[in-house]
């Protein structure tokens, strides 16, 4: 076979191919063995009758479009190899020739990656966040686990009171009918948490052992069974009991119960140091976020529209997934947010045209510096995959190829490899360097147009100021572009 890559521009490519006629003979006789077994000739035998008979009862087209297939299929894979080309998309394949005893011809035209400019990616400076754990941070991880381990005591004739456990006894109807989910004899409700059903807990303050009320209200859209959302419900509660939280003193003994330490001074010191353990991972993170940012700004690339929609539907429904998990509708978002439908999608275009940037970025360093991913690398990762999913490694491995999702897998691993190494050859500073106009380097690259997911964790350390990147992180539940809690406003 020969592939000749006669043009590409504006990253469309243009491969010409011929197939020897000897293969062309091959994927006929082939197709006459598929074509054979579906139909039924009279005289004969399914699966019995002769070529020519056949050819002469359907025609030769029956043969050659099964032959196209097999030889396209096989063809085309050879073509992209032997040209280099990254397709992006499905080729438009233009048949010249395809004819019994000559070779198949065929052009092939397809978008492919385009050129990318790579500008300093070695040497990148940045700022590794300062890992310092104070005392009141310990402080607030003791206190946490304090009330992780409280009790439940009995609170007697006492109100329930926000932060009170009612044990309630509750019938439950919805258009006169009994709704068996939400009937039930002893169910704990966490008055103040709204986990049960939101805005119950109101209608339960007050309320004593042994009282019982009725009450309607519409179950609110933020709500564990979807087909009931906006329903209005009939309720009749029973308190069955009232429980406190009762919490273990902070002392010696609270340190023997819930670790192998004696004293709650070492416990302490355990804490600070997995804190500060966490703090190191946490900020080695973000300084590579910071660099690959840096490299991608640098980057002089031309963006195919292709893989721009292909992205964009992919934060949207990553967006959409992360809307589910919360419960929370778009209005929700739109006000926890103070965005309109227009700022919700500038936030996903640049989130999208980032992630491919990025993308295209690290694939060109992967080039430039010859970094790949070893077979014996991939197979890891599949083995690490069949311990976590307790699957056999080969089934693992089968179902990736077969959801065509091994090549992403191996591209994962390779951008993981690039990532590394850029922050390898990076320059750690601990401090970050003025501009002239008084802005830090830091700054000006967020503003620039950083990743909004790596930006958000830049700006909230810097928007901390020297505050110390210590605590256990929890995992980013975040919406694009909602403030942190408690962080200070991140930078767009």
């Amino acid at each position: 076979m020969r592939a000749t890559l006669e043009s590409i521009e504006k990253n469309q490519a243009a491969i010409h191919v011929e197939v020897e006629e000897e293969k062309v003979a091959k994927a006929l006789q082939r197709a006459y063995h598929i074509v054979v077994k579906k139909v039924t000739i009279p005289g004969f035998r399914k699966g019995k009758t002769p070529r020519p008979i056949l050819e002469a009862r359907l025609g030769k087209e029956v043969l050659y479009e099964e032959a196209l297939e097999i030889l396209l299929a096989e063809a085309y894979e050879e073509a992209i190899k032997e040209t280099a080309v990254e397709p992006i998309n499905k080729p438009e394949i233009d048949v010249v020739q395809l004819e019994e005893g000559k070779p198949f011809i065929f052009d092939a035209k397809v978008e492919v990656l385009p050129e990318v400019k790579l500008g300093e990616y070695k040497g990148v400076s940045a700022v590794v966040p300062e890992v310092k754990v104070g005392d009141d941070e310990v402080e607030n991880q003791l206190h946490l686990l304090q009330q992780r381990n409280a009790r439940l005591v009995d609170a007697g004739d006492k109100p329930v009171d926000d932060g009170d456990v009612a044990v309630i006894e509750l019938e439950t109807k919805i258009g006169g009918s009994i709704e068996p989910r939400l009937t039930m004899p002893d169910q704990f409700v966490e008055v103040g948490a709204a986990r049960f059903i939101p805005g119950m807990d109101a209608h339960l303050l007050g309320m004593k052992a042994a009282e019982e009320k009725e009450f309607s209200m519409n179950l609110p859209s933020v709500f564990e069974y979807e087909d009931l959302e906006g329903k209005e419900a009939d309720f009749k509660v029973k308190v069955i009991a009232v429980k406190q939280k009762e919490y273990p003193q902070l002392d010696d003994d609270f340190a023997k119960e819930i670790s192998e330490y004696s004293t709650l001074a070492e416990f302490k010191e355990y804490l600070r140091n997995k804190m500060e353990e966490t703090g190191h991972i946490n900020a080695k993170r973000i300084f590579k976020e910071r660099v690959v940012s840096k490299v991608v700004d640098g980057v002089d690339v031309e963006i195919p529209q292709t893989l721009f929609d292909q992205q964009l539907e992919e934060e949207t429904n990553r967006f959409v997934q992360r809307l589910a998990m919360q419960k929370l509708t778009l209005d929700d978002y739109k006000k926890m947010s103070n965005k309109d439908t227009e700022g919700l999608r500038q936030d996903l275009e640049e989130r999208a045209r980032f992630a491919v940037k990025t993308r295209l970025a690290l694939g060109a360093v992967a080039k430039a510096e010859g970094i790949k991913v070893a077979p014996e690398e991939l197979d890891k990762e599949i083995d690490d995959l069949a311990a976590q999913y307790n699957v056999e490694a080969e089934k693992i491995r089968a179902n990736l190829q077969g959801g065509g999702q091994l090549a992403a897998l191996e591209e994962s691993l390779l951008f993981e490899k690039v990532q590394d190494f850029l922050a390898e050859n990076a320059v750690a500073l601990t401090e970050e360097p003025a501009l002239e106009n008084g802005e830090s380097q830091e700054e000006s690259s967020v503003a620039e147009g950083a990743a909004p997911d790596a930006a958000d964790d830049a700006a909230a350390e810097d928007a901390a100021g020297d505050e110390a990147v210590g605590a256990p992180e929890a995992e980013d539940t975040r919406l694009p572009d909602q403030p942190d809690q408690g962080e200070g406003q991140t930078a767009e």
